[in-house]
C-alpha cells in the first residue's frame, strides 16, 4: 500500500515523487526487520521531533490502527507459570462470583455485582503476580486504585491467601447484621480500615485521586521526606467511568508534572451500566486519541494470541480495517452470540477475511479471545509501562463484560444489574472454571453453592502465597502506623492571642498570620502543606512565595515577571506550597492524598486548603466525602466567608450555606470563629486531635470559615474560656446594669452586629444582653444529639445534658441568634435551646451591594438583631408588643440605605 492507497491518516498532496517514498517505507521495514518494533518506534518519534522543529506542519496522528501496541515478536518472555496462575485464578472468579451469588439468599438480598470483576481478573491477577509491590517491598510498596464494583474479586483472592474466612465472604454488604465479620460493598477504607486504602466507587474519583496520589509520591521524594522513586500508582478504571469530567479533566497534570509513576488500566469491556459505552463508536480509539492528546503514553491491549495468526496472515489489511472499522455496539453482540455469528457477521463483511477463518471451526472462532483476558499481552503492557519513563501510561484494555460467566450473563446489557445465577448458570460456570465440585453439591442448595478453597497447604495456594511474598505482601492493605510529631507549643500561637492593637485585621490575615508561624516551626513546619487553587494573592498568602516556594518538579526555566519584588513568585522541585491553579477538584485531591500520607506512607503531612468558601462543600462535596471515607487528615479553610461580605462579587461568590453543608459529612469538625484568638485554639486543638495521640478520632478534617472583613481584633481575655470555644460556644461580654435580659448568640463577622446590638439595646431600650460567640454550630448540634441518643438508650441512667443548654442554663432572657450564614445554620440547635429562640439569617441568593445594604435586605445587622430580641421579649409577655413596631420605624429597618453594619470596601 502506497502512502496516498487508502491511508486514512494520509494527508496533504499527491506524491510528488513515489518511487522515492517507496524506497523510505522499504527502509523501515527493514530495519524493524532487523531491530524489532521498538526500534522501528524510536526513529518514528525522532522523525516526527524532527518535523517539528523544521516546521513542516505534519498533523499528529490521534489514533493508531484497533490493535496491540506491542506486536506479538516484540512481547516479552512470560517469568511465572501460567497454568499456575490460571488455576487459582479461576478460584478466585468462582469465589468472586459466589460472594454476590450467595448474598441474595433468602432473607438477605443485599444485591451486589458479578460482571465487573470477571471481566478484569485478568488484569488484576497479573499485577498481583508479577507488579504490584506491597508495603513491606524495599521501595515502600505501590498503591493500588482498585475498581470498587470488583471487590468481590479481593476478597476472593483474600480468601485463598487465608486473610479472610468464609464466614466473611457470607458476610459480604451485611457490616451490621454479620458484625463483626460483615464486609462493605466497595472499597472503603473507614469501614475496613486494615484492608482497603482508597474509596473509589464514586465514579471519577479513582483517577483523579490516583493523579494527585502519584504527584504526592513525587513530592514527599523531591521534598526530601521519604524516597518513593520505587513506588508506583496503579488506578482500575472502567471505560463508562472516563466520561465523568473528573476522569479526564486531570489528564494534564499527570503529563505535566511527568508522572512516569502512574499506570492507568482501562477496563474496556464495551459496557456502562445500562448497555454500551459508545455503541455507535470505537471508545478505544476515543480514548486513546485523549490520552495521546493530554501527554500519555499510550499502550492499546485489544486481541488475544489468537488472533496473532489471523494478523501476520493478513497481507492485504481485510482484517485490520474490519477490526478499525466495526463498531462496538456490534463488538458486545458477538460476545453475547456464538461463533458462527462472528463468522457471519464479522468476517464475513469481507470474503479476504473470511478466507483467514476458512479453516477454522466455529468454536475455535468463538476462543478468539480480547487482550484483556490475555495473560502475556497484559504482562507485556506493564512490563512496557513499568519501563516507560518521562510520562504517565494509560493501559487501554479491551475485555467482555461478564466473561465466563456464561450466555446469560456475557456481554447483556443488563449484566451489570444482574446478581444471582440459575442453577444452569451455575454448573456451566463451574465447568468453565474447572472446579470440582459435583451436581449434587450445587443442587443440594443452589442460593449457597460451596465456596472452593484446596487448603492453604496445596502446591497451588503456596505458589500464589509465595508470589505476594517476594512481592512485599498482600494487598490490598492500609497501614496506619506513622513518624511521630513533635507538635508546635503554645508559644507559636501567641501572636493572634495578642489582638491587633488599633489596626483592623480580618480573619483571613489572622489566620495566614498564624500559619506563617507555624510554617516556621523547627521539626514541624515543613510537614505543612499549604494547598491553593490559584488565589494565594487574594488571601495574603503570597507572602509564602519566596520562603516556602510553589512546588513543581520542573523547577522554575523562565524569568518571573516579578523577580526584583519582595514577594517574588517562585516555583521549586522543593517548593512547599501546592499550588493548583484554578481547580478545585484537582485541590480536594490533592488535600486527600496529602492528608493521608500518614497511613499510606507512613509520614504525615498536614494539608491546609485554603479556597473562595463557596467554592468548597457545595462544588466538591463528592470529593470531601471520599476524604472522609479515606480518612484524611487536615484544614479546610472556607476564605471570603459569608453572604454579605464580599460587596461586588455577587450571587456565585456568596457562600451562606457552606456550614450547613458541610455539617453533612460526619468526617468535617467545622467553626465559624469570629476573633483571631479562636482561631489559633481552634487549630491548636485540631493539631492535638488528629497527631497528639489521645484523641479517640483522629481521623477528622477541620472545617474553618474566616473572613475578609478587617475588625479590630481583640486580645484573648485572661479568663478565656478555652473549653467553649471548642466545644462551640463561650461568652464574649456580659451586658451590665439593670433591665430586662436577653441572650445574643453570633458567630463568625456576625459578632460585630451583636455587640451593635447589645448597645443599641441597651441605650435605646433598656435591655441588657450577653452576647456570646459560637464557635460551631455543628459541634453543638452533635453534642446535643449524642446527649440525646444516650437518654433515649440509658432510660435508667442520669440524664445527659447538651452543652449548649448547660451554658445557657444560668442565663436569662430570649435567645437571638444570627450570623453570615443562613436561618437553618443557627436552626441546628434550636431543640437544645432552653428558652424561647429566634434566628436571623442570610437566606436566599447572593446579590452585589455594600456590606452594610446587603445586611440590612437579609435583615441580619446590628438594628434588625434588636428588633427581634424585642420580639422575642414581647412574645415573652415582658414588654409591649408596640415597642418592636417602634425599632422598626426608628432604625428605618425597610430601607436598604439606611444599613451601617459593616466596614466598606473588600480590603483584608
Amino acid at each position: 500500500m502506497t502512502v496516498n492507497d487508502q491511508d486514512p491518516y494520509s494527508q496533504g498532496p499527491q506524491d510528488s515523487d513515489p518511487e522515492e517514498t517507496s524506497e523510505w517505507q522499504d527502509s523501515l521495514r527493514q530495519l524493524v526487520d532487523a531491530r524489532g518494533a521498538s526500534r522501528g518506534r524510536e526513529i518514528m518519534l525522532s522523525l516526527l521531533q524532527s518535523s517539528r522543529e523544521l516546521h513542516l506542519n505534519v498533523p499528529q496522528v490521534p489514533t493508531t490502527d484497533y490493535i496491540n501496541t506491542i506486536p506479538a515478536d516484540s512481547e516479552p518472555e512470560f517469568p511465572g507459570d501460567e497454568e499456575v496462575e490460571r488455576r487459582y485464578r479461576r478460584w478466585i472468579r468462582w469465589n468472586a462470583a459466589l460472594t454476590v451469588h450467595r448474598a441474595q439468599r433468602p432473607g438477605i438480598g443485599v444485591g451486589g455485582h458479578i460482571s465487573t470483576y470477571a471481566s478484569s481478573a485478568a488484569l488484576y491477577e497479573v499485577g498481583f503476580n508479577h507488579f504490584f509491590r506491597g508495603p513491606d517491598h524495599s521501595g515502600g510498596g505501590d498503591q493500588v486504585f482498585f475498581q470498587g464494583h470488583a471487590s468481590p474479586g479481593m476478597y476472593a483472592r483474600s480468601f485463598l491467601e487465608g486473610g479472610l474466612t468464609t464466614q466473611q465472604l457470607d458476610g459480604f454488604r451485611q457490616e451490621a447484621s454479620a458484625a463483626p465479620h460483615g464486609l462493605p460493598s466497595y472499597p472503603h477504607p473507614r469501614l475496613m480500615p486494615d484492608y482497603w486504602q482508597f474509596p473509589t466507587v464514586s465514579m471519577g474519583l479513582g483517577p483523579i485521586n490516583a493523579i494527585y496520589q502519584a504527584m504526592t509520591n513525587k513530592y514527599l521524594t523531591n521534598r526530601g521526606i521519604k524516597d518513593l522513586t520505587d513506588s508506583h500508582v496503579w488506578a482500575f478504571l472502567g471505560d463508562g467511568e472516563m466520561d465523568e469530567v473528573e476522569s479526564r479533566g486531570q489528564l494534564q497534570v499527570a503529563a505535566n508534572e511527568g508522572l512516569d509513576n502512574l499506570t492507568f488500566v482501562v477496563n474496556c469491556n464495551l459496557q456502562r451500566l445500562d448497555g454500551p459505552v459508545r455503541g455507535n463508536g470505537k471508545i478505544v480509539q476515543e480514548l486513546e486519541s485523549f490520552f495521546r492528546g493530554a501527554g500519555w503514553n499510550v499502550i492499546k491491549v485489544v486481541w488475544g494470541r489468537e488472533w496473532d495468526d489471523l494478523l501476520a496472515r493478513d497481507n492485504e489489511g481485510a482484517l485490520l480495517n474490519l477490526m478499525n472499522s466495526t463498531p462496538d455496539g456490534d463488538f458486545q453482540t458477538y460476545k453475547a452470540e456464538n461463533g458462527a455469528y462472528v463468522r457471519e457477521h464479522f468476517f464475513g463483511r469481507d470474503e479476504r477475511a473470511a478466507a483467514l477463518v476458512k479453516d477454522y471451526s466455529d468454536e475455535q472462532i468463538w476462543n478468539l479471545k480480547r487482550g484483556g483476558h490475555d495473560y502475556r499481552k497484559v504482562f507485556a503492557a506493564y512490563k512496557a509501562a513499568m519501563e516507560h519513563k518521562g510520562q504517565p501510561t494509560v493501559i487501554l484494555a479491551k475485555t467482555v463484560k461478564g466473561y465466563g460467566l456464561g450466555p446469560h450473563f456475557e456481554g447483556r446489557n443488563a449484566t451489570h444489574q444482574m446478581k444471582k445465577m440459575t442453577l444452569d448458570d451455575l454448573k456451566m460456570f463451574r465447568d468453565e472454571m474447572h472446579i470440582p465440585l459435583t451436581d449434587a453439591q450445587l443442587e443440594e442448595n443452589p442460593y449457597e453453592p460451596p465456596y472452593y478453597h484446596p487448603g492453604a497447604e496445596d502446591e497451588t495456594i503456596k505458589y500464589m502465597v509465595e508470589r505476594r511474598r517476594n512481592l512485599g505482601g498482600t494487598l490490598p492493605q492500609r497501614r496506619s502506623t506513622y513518624t511521630s510529631l513533635t507538635l508546635p507549643d503554645d508559644s507559636v500561637y501567641a501572636l493572634p492571642k495578642k489582638g491587633s492593637g488599633t489596626q483592623e485585621v480580618a480573619t483571613t490575615m489572622a489566620f495566614v498570620r498564624l500559619l506563617k508561624d507555624l510554617l516556621r516551626t523547627k521539626d514541624f513546619g515543613h510537614r505543612i502543606v499549604p494547598i491553593i487553587p490559584d488565589e494565594a494573592r487574594t488571601f495574603g498568602m503570597d507572602a509564602y512565595f519566596p520562603t516556602a516556594k510553589i512546588y513543581n518538579p520542573n523547577g522554575q526555566n523562565y524569568t518571573s515577571v516579578d523577580r526584583e519584588l519582595l514577594l517574588a513568585y517562585k516555583e521549586s522541585p522543593q517548593g512547599q506550597i501546592m499550588h493548583v491553579g484554578i481547580n478545585e477538584a484537582g485541590a480536594v485531591a490533592a488535600f486527600t492524598n496529602v492528608g493521608t500520607s500518614y497511613a499510606t506512607h507512613g509520614e504525615p503531612l498536614i494539608p491546609v486548603y485554603v479556597f473562595y468558601s463557596m467554592f468548597g462543600f457545595q462544588r466538591t462535596g463528592d470529593a470531601q466525602w471520599a476524604a472522609g471515607d479515606q480518612m484524611a487528615r487536615g484544614f479546610i479553610i472556607g476564605a471570603t466567608a459569608g453572604r454579605t461580605t464580599l460587596t461586588g462579587e455577587g450571587l456565585q461568590h456568596a457562600d451562606g450555606h457552606s456550614h450547613l453543608l458541610a455539617s453533612t459529612n460526619p468526617a468535617t469538625v467545622s467553626y465559624d470563629p469570629a476573633y483571631g484568638y479562636e482561631i489559633a485554639h481552634i487549630v491548636q486543638s485540631g493539631l492535638e486531635r488528629m497527631y497528639g495521640g489521645e484523641h479517640s478520632d483522629p481521623n477528622v478534617m477541620y472545617y474553618i470559615t474566616v473572613y475578609n472583613e478587617p475588625i479590630v481584633q481583640p486580645k484573648e481575655p485572661e479568663d478565656v474560656d478555652v473549653d467553649g470555644i471548642i466545644r462551640g460556644i463561650h461568652r464574649v461580654s456580659a451586658g451590665e446594669g439593670e433591665g430586662h435580659r436577653a441572650q445574643i448568640l453570633a458567630s463568625g463577622v456576625g459578632l460585630a452586629w451583636a455587640h451593635e446590638a447589645q448597645k443599641l439595646l441597651k441605650d435605646d431600650w433598656g435591655v441588657v444582653a450577653d452576647v456570646w460567640s459560637v464557635t460551631s454550630w455543628t459541634e453543638l448540634r452533635r453534642d446535643g444529639l449524642a446527649a440525646d441518643e444516650h437518654n433515649f438508650l440509658h432510660p435508667t441512667d442520669e440524664p445527659k445534658t447538651a452543652y449548649i443548654t448547660e451554658k445557657l442554663r444560668d442565663s436569662e432572657g430570649p435567645v437571638v441568634a444570627v450570623s453570615d450564614f443562613m436561618h437553618a445554620v443557627q436552626d441546628q440547635i434550636r431543640q437544645w435551646v432552653p428558652r424561647r429562640y429566634a434566628t436571623l439569617g442570610a437566606d436566599g441568593f447572593g446579590f452585589s451591594d455594600t456590606r452594610a445594604a446587603a445586611r440590612r435586605q437579609f435583615k441580619i445587622d446590628g438594628p434588625s438583631i434588636v428588633v427581634r430580641t424585642l420580639q422575642a421579649l414581647a412574645e415573652d409577655g415582658v414588654i409591649d408588643r408596640g415597642l418592636s413596631a417602634q425599632a422598626i420605624e426608628k432604625y428605618r429597618l425597610h430601607d436598604v440605605n439606611s444599613g451601617t453594619s459593616g466596614n466598606a470596601g473588600g480590603e483584608a
